[in-house]
């Protein structure tokens, strides 16, 4: 083995792990927006289910990935996003029970300060694994997307979980665009070598 695959290779193993994370949180994500769309617009204990569960699955998310990357106490912006998504979800569900008004108030405050330590996040990661630029621009969607929220949640529209479906969708792009950007850029350093 090189001198220079072995100073790469820890950098290489941290991607693959990015790799699977985000092409798994595409995955969930998808999958959400899609039940979100179809069957989720008309069951409506399944869209209140749903609608807890996405903060959860974000503080879910949070975790394992901090956890992979010397754990929360290295990795404060990911550790508050937990704790908050944990607070929203319970917030979600109590919301559910006064209005969807209320719910996608509280996603919305969710949205924008979720956004924020998802774009601290990336910056931070920028330096070990590039490619995070797709990260940082969902962040700061996000927070604009959690304003916009709060803003339709003052007015007289009908909300329904069609209503943050389009937010979960962004979400899973950017992670889409962020694991094939990654994959990509580590193929591009293992050709090099297989050459050699």
């Amino acid at each position: 083995m090189s001198a220079q695959t072995s100073v790469e290779s820890p950098a290489l193993a941290s991607n693959g792990w990015l790799k699977t994370y985000y092409y798994l949180r595409f995955a969930v994500s998808a999958a959400w927006v899609l039940a979100a769309f179809t069957v989720a617009k008309t069951v409506v204990p399944l869209a209140a289910a749903m609608l807890v569960a996405y903060p959860l699955w974000d503080a879910l998310a949070n975790y394992v990935d901090a956890q992979r990357s010397s754990g929360l106490g290295r990795n404060r912006t990911q550790l508050l996003n937990f704790v908050v998504s944990i607070i929203t979800a319970i917030a979600v569900a109590v919301a559910l029970g006064h209005s969807m008004n209320a719910v996608l108030s509280v996603y919305g405050v969710w949205a924008a300060i979720s956004g924020a330590f998802q774009l601290l996040t990336a910056v931070r990661r920028w330096k070990t694994n590039g490619a995070q630029w797709a990260m940082i621009l969902s962040g700061a969607q996000s927070a604009l997307a959690g304003l916009f929220f709060v803003k339709m949640a003052g007015g007289t529209e009908t909300i329904g979980i069609a209503n943050v479906a389009p937010y979960a969708a962004f979400g899973a792009f950017y992670f889409l665009v962020s694991a094939v950007w990654l994959s990509v850029g580590d193929f591009l350093r293992k050709s090099p070598q297989a050459m050699r």
